[in-house]
């Protein structure tokens, strides 16, 4: 971590945010601050519907905050950029293009200048980084869901942005192959070091990728609860990590926010209106 007089790379600063007018209006999150360091992979977790995709639409650039501000090295971000990929969760591919072109736009877009050798070749080298070369002529119809969401994962990685965010992007995988993605963004962030910034709403997936998990408390207002660090050893075994003292510390501290002080920061919803994945068999008493 940076010493405490540096700038963090990525900060959120008093961010507040809400939709509708004024005498409708849902206040989806208030007061989040966030300092994420460069080479840093911060996970947020936190129930279905709480104002996820909201904080990261703000981090991209695709929503503005009502108050606050959010700077990227030391930079206010007013717009969508560059310096920033975005993987959504519904792989966002156009279905008439192969999966080489896919990512050949993003590259023809961010790097205009370079001659069409050197795209395909930088669009071949993140296509292998996912294990897609075989399938570089194919279009989405004929990928799996696992397939599709490495596409995607290689698009933005080939843009090479500053940080990587990722709302909820292993959330529509079956549990076989959201895991062997799992391991493909862990394999990546160790051979890049991005600047990752991981939404999702599950907790033993936020500890297996992250240095940091950040819980976010039930909506309206919803804001984010203390950080806790994840101190388990790279590269980190799922079978092995449900042993580790270390995870059931952190797994444990994380769940107590979530079904304590961040399920009563809100006010109260309906039942089966949010959800969050935590098996509470392991919570300490």
């Amino acid at each position: 971590m940076a010493a405490k007089d540096t700038v963090a790379f990525l900060q959120l600063k008093n961010v507040s945010k809400g939709f509708g007018p004024s005498k409708d209006r849902t206040e989806v999150l208030a007061d989040i601050n966030l300092d994420v360091e460069r080479g840093e992979f911060v996970a947020i977790v936190g129930y279905s519907g709480a104002g996820k995709t909201t904080l990261i639409n703000l981090m991209a650039g695709l929503s503005t905050p009502d108050t606050g501000k959010i700077l990227l090295d030391g930079k206010p971000i007013t717009g969508p950029g560059a310096d920033r990929g975005l993987i959504f969760q519904n792989y966002s591919l156009l279905p008439w293009m192969t999966a080489f072109d896919n990512i050949f736009l993003a590259v023809d877009q961010t790097y205009a200048d370079w001659d069409r050798d050197k795209k395909t070749a930088h669009v071949e080298r993140y296509l292998e980084m996912v294990n897609l070369a075989a399938a570089r002529d194919k279009k989405p119809a004929e990928l799996s869901g696992g397939m599709k969401q490495r596409v995607a994962v290689a698009r933005a990685l080939a843009t090479e942005p500053q940080v990587l965010l990722m709302d909820e992007p292993l959330g529509a995988l079956d549990a076989l192959t959201r895991a062997t993605i799992q391991d493909e963004i862990a394999r990546i962030w160790a051979e890049t070091r991005k600047t990752v910034v991981l939404i999702t709403n599950d907790v033993d997936e936020g500890i297996l990728l992250a240095d940091r998990i950040i819980p976010l408390s039930m909506g309206p207002g919803a804001t984010l609860g203390p950080a806790v660090d994840v101190s388990i050893p790279r590269p980190r075994d799922r079978k092995a990590m449900n042993h580790d003292a270390r995870f059931k510390l952190v797994r444990n501290r994380v769940i107590e926010y979530l079904l304590g002080p961040g399920r009563r920061s809100g006010e109260p919803q309906a039942q089966g209106t949010a959800s969050v994945a935590v098996r509470t068999d392991t919570v300490a008493a």
